[in-house]
Formats: C-alpha cells, structure tokens, sequence
C-alpha cells in the first residue's frame, strides 16, 4: 500500500503515520519501495514470522505463570476455609 492509502485507514494525521512506518521499517517489520514520488510499503514476512513465534513464546510463558498463580491462590482459599471452620 502507498503511505496515502495507508493514512486514510486511520484516524491520525499523516505525520504520525509516518512515524510510525519508520519505526516498523527500522525494526525490519515491513519493506519500503519507492516508486517514481509514491513509497510503496509491504509486509516482511521472514521478520513477522519471528515476532509471531516470539509472541508465541510469551504467551505460553504466561500462560504458564498464570496457571501457577491460580493454583496458588486457590490453595490460599482452601486454607482461609479451613481456617475459618
């Protein structure tokens, strides 16, 4: 898409757009083409499959904390009964 087209799918002003197309091209997230005065963006995909992966990876990550944390809290909720009888 060129940077017009993607501006007119947001809400921002186009400055703002385009910082943050800079910030996505220098994390190599997408490619920029520039065609005669039209700049032409596209995905990355090698570089989005490893972010996939990554985000992946924190998820299972949290997952597992989240897991462990309800475990414990619900032993603290048996033992507060208990406690309380």
């Amino acid at each position: 898409m060129s940077a017009t087209e993607i501006c007119d799918n947001f809400i921002i002003t186009h400055p703002a757009v385009s910082q943050h197309l800079k910030v996505l091209r220098e994390a190599e997230l997408i490619h920029l083409e520039k065609s005669a005065q039209k700049h032409i963006y596209s995905l990355n995909p090698t570089t989005i499959r490893e972010l996939e992966g990554w985000v992946a990876q924190l998820a299972e990550l949290w997952s597992d904390r989240f897991e462990r944390l309800d475990g414990l809290l619900e032993a603290e909720k048996k033992r507060t009964m208990r406690g309380s009888d």
